[in-house]
């Protein structure tokens, strides 16, 4: 498949400006923005032409849909969803059930505290390619007192499983933790994608302990990058530095999901369930019926029913920024969680 390559993204800067108040100790992110882009536009036949016209402030939503049991629940329709902004009923503007192509990157610690789970971590990886959607585009982002990118500069993105393996491989497992910086560069990086949707496979086994970036000025870049966060964490009992609240946090926010494994070898299973998870969402979008254009941040609530599936647990993220007018750009360029326990 031929692969569309892109200049390399310079990283935003962000500063403070204040949103609702969420525990300290949160990491995270991607929330993901309204869009000022185009609607959806369904393609029952081909899921990877999904369109988006600009003029048109459009939320994206992927919402996760499973049963007590916690099995996957397909074949619901739009009546069985309703959509809430800042408490208010929205109307729902597109809704579909595909398999569409995925941008997605796989951020792995590499400190040298992960030098015996490396085999075992790389297998889950490219588990987890082979799962996917064979259309989807994907990079590799390593990480431990710094960051790289594990694919030649050159190919931003790439199919291949080889080139994947190659990319998981190509730092030597030393170090401390630069979790929030990993982070940050794989939701800019994420903008080059040719996808709509966009998703980070995040696996650490420590808090951060090296970043540049501040724990406030990552979430500010999560937020911003329309990206699912699924984290695993595989954290040695007597680490000082694990955080588990982080990539929980981390991933509630963003609509993904945080794993804990008490195994190293659970990791290829949980990788396979997430692209099983993510080739299974529905995709809904909607016009927001508040059309100020103040770059505030806007909490939704997804609730879906039907009565022959019995109680339904339903992930979605939980909020955006909205747009900013032209006249109110200058102060659009940081956005920043306050912290409180």
């Amino acid at each position: 498949m031929a692969k569309r390559f892109r200049s390399s993204l310079t990283i935003p800067t962000v500063r403070a400006l204040g949103v609702p108040a969420i525990p300290a100790i949160i990491l995270t992110v991607v929330l993901a923005a309204g869009w000022s882009r185009d609607r959806f536009q369904d393609s029952p036949d081909q899921a990877n032409q999904f369109k988006i016209k600009s003029s048109v402030n459009v939320v994206l939503l992927h919402v996760t849909v499973r049963d007590r049991d916690g099995n996957l629940v397909g074949q619901l329709n739009k009546d069985n969803f309703q959509i809430y902004e800042g408490g208010i009923l929205q109307q729902i503007e597109s809704f579909s059930h595909e398999d569409v192509p995925v941008t997605v990157g796989l951020v792995v610690d590499n400190s040298g505290s992960m030098r015996s789970k490396r085999p075992e971590v790389i297998a889950a990886a490219l588990a987890f390619d082979r799962s996917s959607n064979p259309q989807d585009e994907m990079f590799v982002v390593n990480f431990n007192d710094g960051v790289s990118f594990g694919l030649p500069r050159n190919t931003p993105f790439t199919d291949q499983p080889d080139q994947l393996k190659l990319a998981l491989s190509s730092v030597e497992p030393t170090g401390r933790t630069a979790l929030y910086d990993a982070v940050s560069d794989a939701a800019a990086h994420l903008k080059q994608g040719s996808h709509d949707k966009k998703a980070l496979i995040v696996v650490s086994d420590g808090g951060d302990n090296a970043s540049k970036h501040t724990l406030a000025e990552t979430m500010a870049l999560a937020v911003k990058s329309d990206a699912m966060i699924y984290t695993i964490g595989l954290f040695d009992p007597d680490d000082p530095d694990r955080n588990p609240r982080v990539l929980k946090e981390l991933a509630k926010a963003t609509g993904g999901d945080a794993f804990l494994p008490e195994s190293i070898k659970d990791v290829q299973t949980i990788c396979e369930r997430i692209a099983l998870e993510i080739r299974n969402q529905y995709t809904v979008t909607y016009v927001s019926s508040n059309k100020k254009s103040d770059g505030s941040y806007r909490r939704i609530k997804v609730i879906v029913s039907a009565p022959n599936h019995g109680r339904l647990k339903v992930r979605a993220r939980s909020g955006y920024y909205a747009p900013l007018s032209a006249t109110s750009q200058w102060e659009s360029k940081a956005f920043l969680y306050e912290s409180a326990n």
